[in-house]
């Protein structure tokens, strides 16, 4: 919540959808970012989320943000990173949502995580298959840029979520939808990929055959 501002049902929506989104990307940049807010008093953490503004959470995420930012720009190494990621990302998003609920049901902080990992996961799905679509590259710029957009927009989206949840979440609804697309896209690449090399056994397989 905004320091002096108490956000409405929909405002607490958009603000969750735009941090699980920034968290699919690099939920380290994200919860750093949450935290200097807080610190500066940007932003009133509501109490389940408190933890987040303490320095030694601070330092732990920023310190971990620091690792991923050469360790996420390393060709072929960043699909093995973000693959061991999809079991950080999507929980700590779902946990992010909880404690951004604690003031409503049960049941409905139970939604509001699930909806938060789901986000986060698109966002982390997205960026894993972009980084299939890009490191065949034999140069390491597309991955590098790539990269640190990702780092860029999670920290941005993080921030904007505080001052604009509305506009936020009308930019994760675009992003989504770009992944919907880009994921697709990499299905489809994948497959005929799958074929092409089948139809090359089989073929190389006949030829055997007829020797």
């Amino acid at each position: 919540m905004l320091a002096g501002m108490k956000f409405g049902g929909a405002e607490l929506v958009g603000l969750i959808v735009a941090v699980s989104f920034a968290a699919g990307l690099n939920v380290y940049a994200t919860v750093a970012t949450l935290g200097l807010l807080a610190h500066a008093g940007v932003l009133d953490l509501p109490s389940g989320l408190r933890l987040l503004s303490s320095w030694w959470v601070i330092g732990a995420s920023g310190a971990l943000f620091a690792v991923e930012f050469f360790a996420d720009k390393i060709p072929a190494f960043d699909l093995f990173w973000n693959a061991l990621h999809t079991f950080v990302r999507v929980p700590a998003a779902a946990l992010i949502a909880f404690g951004a609920t604690s003031q409503l049901s049960p049941e409905r902080q139970l939604l509001a995580a699930l909806a938060g990992g789901a986000i986060a996961l698109a966002a982390h799905g997205g960026k894993t298959a972009a980084r299939v679509a890009v490191t065949p590259s034999p140069e390491p710029a597309s991955n590098i840029a790539l990269s640190f957009g990702e780092d860029v927009l999670a920290i941005f989206l993080t921030w904007f979520a505080t001052q604009h949840p509305m506009i936020a979440a009308a930019i994760v609804a675009v992003f989504l939808l770009v992944i919907a697309v880009v994921i697709r896209w990499v299905i489809r690449a994948m497959k005929g990929l799958f074929r092409g090399a089948e139809d090359e056994l089989t073929a190389s397989s006949k030829k055997l055959s007829a020797v």
